[in-house]
């Protein structure tokens, strides 16, 4: 085998080997965050005291009793599952199962489904 015969089978093998061990393209996990708007709108609890309203962008606005805008902050969803930091800070969370949020010991609706 003649040297450059040989460089050029070393150089083939190392490509090979690199192009191995490459990750693969990035996929995301079956629980990331897909579609971060699909639960935007008033979420209420049968009685209409609490109405949190998760707003486009990842906000929201939540209201208790005749306090409006009790609370406000950023959201996050992953899956089913959202996560709450408030302005101050204060964190808490949730999951939607079966058209149901269920957040904090609360059970919420959407608001066009709680009325019936």
């Amino acid at each position: 085998m003649t040297t450059a015969t040989r460089n050029g089978a070393l150089a083939a093998l190392s490509l090979s080997f690199a192009m191995a061990s490459t990750p693969a393209q990035a996929q995301p996990s079956p629980a990331a965050p897909t579609d971060q708007n699909r639960y935007v709108g008033m979420w209420v609890t049968k009685d209409g005291y609490i109405r949190h309203e998760l707003l486009p962008g990842g906000r929201y606005d939540e209201a208790r009793g005749k306090r409006q805008s009790a609370y406000q902050g950023r959201y996050t969803l992953t899956g089913d599952h959202i996560d709450y930091v408030d302005d101050t800070g204060f964190t808490a969370d949730g999951d939607f199962r079966e058209g149901v949020l269920y957040h904090a010991g609360m059970v919420l609706y959407r608001e066009s489904t709680t009325r019936r």
